[in-house]
């Protein structure tokens, strides 16, 4: 299954004829297609009762596997409590997946909608300008990343990462808080990988559900007997604030130019531009966070710390 990032929901879509989805009991007439992907799709929806917006997203699965996986998202969802992590609002299943005698189900999943789109389309936006966001609105944003972060790791009964956390996965609300959405390459945490069989089933996994530029090295080449655990989430969010610095992840251009990403993010060269307007200290919390040795990779506690720390600096109170 493949999960759909966020990036087009400033899209306009043409529907000649209004659709209405019944979901768990409540209307919502389709104003629009914001986004679609391989087995999902995101509708603009409007509850014609309150009025009130909503994005509406559509799986199709093929398999009782497929509809397992599609349900861990609602689940996950559910063990989180952040203001920086998207809340479902409703959802319903229907239909039977069966893939012996071919019939697919469709989970629906009412979530809040944000008007102003991903955080990839505000530096998008800038981008054409080489309108570069102030450090200390950057920082603030972050703080509101990590918060999200937090929260995730601290799941119970066990940590959760995110495993896909990229700019396209960061919306902004109308506040211009982020939201950490696309909670469906979400797992478990901490994972012992003891046989070769089962590093490539993880490798396989990342391959699928983790986005190439934000990846994190232990996951390009798993091996056989190691530890991984949530500080996967630690390296996408350094490469999160580097394109929030600069506009991209550090290792867009290698695949943009397509060389090898593995072998750029397995040799830990980050590439700060000469002529960067920010301070030191950002580019020694980007460098905090981008450490090939999970092991040297700190936890989001540290990273909370640092980005107060140079909050802190900013505002001259240090």
């Amino acid at each position: 299954m493949q999960s759909i990032g966020w990036t087009l929901i400033m899209k306009r879509g043409c529907f000649c004829r209004k659709e209405t989805l019944n979901i768990n009991g409540s209307r919502y007439t389709i104003r629009e297609r914001l986004a679609q992907g391989g087995f999902s799709l995101i509708d603009l929806g409007e509850n014609p009762a309150t009025r009130r917006s909503y994005a509406i997203k559509r799986i199709t699965c093929h398999s009782i596997d497929d509809q397992n996986i599609a349900l861990r998202e609602i689940e996950n969802c559910r063990k989180i409590d952040s203001e920086n992590v998207i809340r479902v609002v409703d959802y319903e299943l229907k239909g039977q997946a069966d893939i012996v005698i071919n019939t697919t189900s469709t989970l629906y999943i009412v979530l809040p909608y944000y008007k102003h789109g991903a955080l990839l389309d505000h530096l998008q936006l800038r981008a054409r300008k080489q309108d570069h966001m102030p450090e200390a609105q950057i920082v603030q944003i972050f703080l509101g990343v990590c918060e999200g972060v937090k929260a995730i790791h601290e799941a119970k009964p066990v940590p959760l990462a995110h495993r896909d956390l990229k700019t396209a996965n960061i919306c902004l609300s109308d506040s211009f808080e982020p939201i950490i959405v696309d909670l469906g390459s979400m797992t478990e945490a901490r994972l012992q990988i003891v046989s070769q069989s089962d590093a490539q089933r993880l490798q396989d996994e990342a391959e699928e559900r983790s986005s190439i530029v934000y990846r994190a090295p232990e996951l390009f080449s798993v091996k056989s007997y190691c530890t991984i655990d949530e500080r996967t989430d630690i390296w996408s969010l350094g490469c999160v604030l580097y394109a929030m610095c600069y506009f991209n992840s550090p290792f867009d251009p290698i695949y943009e130019r397509g060389d090898s990403v593995a072998l750029a993010v397995l040799s830990g060269n980050i590439n700060i531009p000469e002529d960067s307007i920010y301070t030191e200290d950002m580019h020694d919390l980007i460098n905090y966070m981008l450490r090939t040795d999970p092991m040297e990779r700190p936890f989001i506690y540290s990273v909370i710390e640092r980005t107060h720390d140079l909050i802190q600096k900013l505002e001259g109170r240090v």
